[in-house]
């Protein structure tokens, strides 16, 4: 997989003022517009260890700022973010059960803190949203999406579970729509993900960055406190916040499924481009 963006993580911190740990950067502007960068364009923003730790480290930084407003999540390249690295995946099911358990349980916290920041959240989306990547947009208070994005929770086609961000993705556009994405993992298009609800506002790629200004324009024109509580409030009333025990739950069966059979075939098969042992076409 490749991209047009040469730029180093170097060179792209440089060029925007962004600090971070290379897979993830971040800068914050005199409004207290915070953005968040995924940049792994190379491998379309799949997810690492790194990168999930990036990722902590942006929300720790970040949270400790006082004049912090709005947090803006965009991946760098072509893409969002395409899910799990499965070369990753693939390489971490072959662990012991605590090492599993911790990148599960290190992965599910970064979506479940994204979920619940006191400050307004905007996903910025063009190209592929992937797995993982449809929690953390769905995590987002707002979602804007070029009309060249595609939407796919995908986990269950290479043998995995998407359980850590099951929460989030009910959340966003309910159970009946999760019933089919989860189990098909067919694509779905920008249009179609703004139908059931998953996406705000589609807009021409090359309108992505002026739609999602005013986006932040308007949320900015919001009192931080009041925001804050609004933000908290309808979560507490529509029972969006998850629960300890139902959390560690999740992180362990994500962490057991991902050391399992048919995660290990899945991801093989993926990384060997065939279809899985389990898949049989029509005759």
């Amino acid at each position: 997989m490749s991209s047009a963006n040469s730029n180093t993580a170097a060179d792209t911190a440089a060029d925007s003022g962004s600090t971070g740990n290379g897979t993830v950067l971040w800068s914050l502007d005199s409004r207290g517009v915070a953005t968040v960068t995924l940049n792994r364009p190379e491998v379309n923003n799949a997810y690492n260890g790194d990168m999930i730790g990036g990722l902590h480290e942006a929300m720790d930084l970040l949270g400790a700022k006082s004049n912090l407003r709005v947090v803006v999540l965009k991946g760098n390249g072509k893409h969002f973010q395409a899910g799990a690295d499965l070369a990753w995946i693939n390489a971490q099911g072959k662990l012991g059960e605590q090492a599993n358990i911790d990148a599960s349980r290190a992965t599910g916290e970064a979506v479940r803190r994204l979920n619940e920041l006191p400050v307004a959240t905007v996903a910025m989306i063009q190209g592929g949203c992937f797995g993982g990547g449809t929690g953390v947009a769905a995590a987002c208070d707002v979602v804007v999406a070029a009309d060249n994005a595609i939407f796919a929770i995908t986990e269950a086609k290479w043998g995995l579970m998407a359980s850590i961000i099951f929460p989030q993705l009910v959340q966003a556009i309910g159970l009946r729509q999760v019933r089919r994405y989860a189990l098909t993992c067919e694509r779905m298009s920008a249009l179609d993900a703004q139908r059931i609800g998953f996406v705000h506002e589609v807009c021409p790629l090359d309108e992505l960055q002026d739609r999602t200004d005013r986006v932040v324009d308007s949320l900015l024109m919001s009192a931080p406190a009041a925001t804050a509580t609004t933000k908290r409030l309808n979560m507490e009333i529509a029972g969006a916040i998850m629960s300890d025990a139902l959390f560690n739950d999740l992180v362990q069966r994500h962490a057991s499924t991902r050391r399992g059979e048919e995660a290990a075939e899945g991801t093989l098969a993926f990384m060997e481009k065939r279809h899985p042992s389990w898949y049989k076409s029509r005759d």
